[in-house]
């Protein structure tokens, strides 16, 4: 069909056009992006066999759905892509608020046009971006924002009186009629204003200010909610949970390999420092195990969840310490580092909820306990020798003691901000740490190798193999023993 060409009512009936519902329209495109094997829902990952089967079976039944999940699931996310699965565009009656179908037209303003003009009426074309309204669940949403209320200045201003149906101001719902409305954290919505929803979702109609006419909304509903919010702010009532056909689970990403995909996704970098600074795949693994770390930790309020968002802010801070870093010293490239990954710390503070041992511990401690956390996780898949290390278990026993060695004369610095000479430097004058690392890690790029040695630094510390020291501008790695003894910082 080509729109150019339509531009009246009788345009559109000689082009065969037949009116179809929103739910109608959703399933017709979904059934054809399945039958061709498209990607319905491009750009979310580790829902593939969970949560898209769910959505796609919803659809499919012309369902108004709620995705129920904890924070950073990606609920809004596949609200919006929605949009994709809409007709590229619809005709309505030109100027209507609520974008009336030329062929049904529901409100005054279009039935009386379409009966002054016929089929001279004019049609107007909406893209389906603009068919989708979200709306943010707050206490003082009123039932006059989502459904509407009478405009005493449209009244005088056209000298109506208020029996008359045009001085009715539209609210979000059913502008928009033909679409997709989506309320977030619905649990936050006052219970009377979820009553005044009873009606719409089960008969497609709404009642304003004591006018007894009946108008028969069309619209996809999509409600999401925090299962936290069902105790601590409020809940979802009974009735209308019941007029919600679907409730569909969404959950966080099950491996580090799906969480890595969500996080180079939805990061938002420069050019420079996609182009100059290289991510080994060791810091995203650390990365993504701090958020894992976090979900389990009896410090953090399993209830509130741990958004994916924690990921994707700590590795834009982390990119963003190297790129001061590289700027101080001068330097047009360089590799992340260990000490980049302790700077996330702001990131990850605003992204947990804490129980009341978290808070006691402080927010700042328990961050840095979960990034150690992640370390020692993680050091085992390198590094698997440590567990036995203290019983003289293992291979390359020798090697591991050599470097511990080391430090009962010695004392290392690694600051923060080093340029990258003088942080190999610092690393190569360990004794038997290069040799340790070539021999286990023989094909490793020379970045890679230094990353492996600062890494094996901080897992002799979480295994107590070496004492650990935060200070202002670096980390300071001594002998375990000794430590016991000095109250240096």
């Amino acid at each position: 069909m080509n729109k150019e060409n339509i531009k009246t009512l009788g345009d559109l009936k000689k082009s065969g056009y037949e009116s179809k519902s929103v739910k109608e329209e959703l399933r017709d495109n979904l059934i054809d992006k399945l039958k061709k094997k498209e990607d319905v829902f491009p750009g979310i990952y580790g829902y593939e066999d969970t949560v898209v089967p769910n959505l796609e079976r919803a659809i499919l039944s012309k369902h108004n759905i709620n995705l129920l999940g904890l924070r950073g699931q990606a609920k809004t996310k596949i609200a919006r892509l929605l949009t994709n699965l809409l007709d590229e565009y619809i005709p309505i009656v030109a100027g209507s608020e609520v974008n009336d179908d030329p062929l049904q037209p529901l409100s005054i303003y279009s039935r009386d046009l379409i009966k002054e003009m016929g089929d001279d009426t004019p049609i107007a074309w909406v893209h389906r971006s603009d068919r989708y309204v979200e709306k943010l669940a707050t206490p003082d949403v009123s039932i006059a924002d989502l459904i509407g209320d009478v405009d005493p200045i449209k009244a005088a201003n056209l000298k109506l009186s208020y029996a008359d149906e045009r001085v009715i101001h539209f609210g979000l719902i059913p502008r928009a009629n033909r679409g997709i409305f989506v309320i977030n954290e619905l649990p936050d919505l006052q219970a009377r204003i979820q009553v005044a929803l009873f009606n719409i979702l089960q008969e497609g109609d709404i009642q304003i200010r004591g006018f007894q006419f009946r108008f028969p909304l069309d619209v996809q509903f999509i409600f999401t909610a925090n299962p936290e919010d069902y105790t601590n702010r409020g809940s979802i009532i009974t009735p209308l949970k019941d007029r919600i056909q679907s409730q569909i689970m969404t959950h966080y990403p099950k491996s580090v390999e799906l969480a890595k995909e969500i996080t180079a996704q939805e990061s938002k970098l420069s050019k420079v420092q996609s182009e100059s600074i290289k991510v080994p795949e060791i810091i995203k693994d650390l990365l993504e195990q701090i958020s894992i770390e976090a979900r389990k930790s009896e410090y953090v309020d399993e209830k509130s969840g741990v958004s994916a968002r924690l990921s994707i802010s700590a590795f834009e801070t982390m990119m963003s310490a190297a790129e001061r870093r590289m700027l101080l010293n001068e330097e047009k490239n360089t590799t992340l580092r260990l000490s980049d990954l302790m700077s996330v710390v702001p990131a990850i503070i605003g992204k947990i909820e804490m129980v009341y041992e978290g808070e006691q511990e402080g927010a700042v401690n328990v961050s840095y306990a979960l990034i150690r956390s992640a370390i020692r996780s993680q050091a085992l898949q390198y590094f698997p020798e440590l567990k036995d290390l203290k019983k003289g278990e293992g291979k390359n026993i020798e090697a591991y003691q050599k470097v511990i060695n080391w430090f009962g004369e010695n004392r290392l610095d690694l600051f923060n901000d080093l340029a990258d000479k003088a942080y190999q430097s610092k690393l190569e004058s360990i004794d038997g740490m290069e040799g340790l690392i070539d021999k286990k890690f023989p094909n490793l790029p020379k970045d890679g190798k230094f990353l492996m040695m600062e890494y094996l630094l901080h897992s002799l510390a979480e295994y107590s193999h070496l004492s650990k020291k935060q200070l202002e501008k670096s980390y300071q790695f001594g002998d375990l023993l000794s430590s016991f003894f000095t109250t240096e910082n």
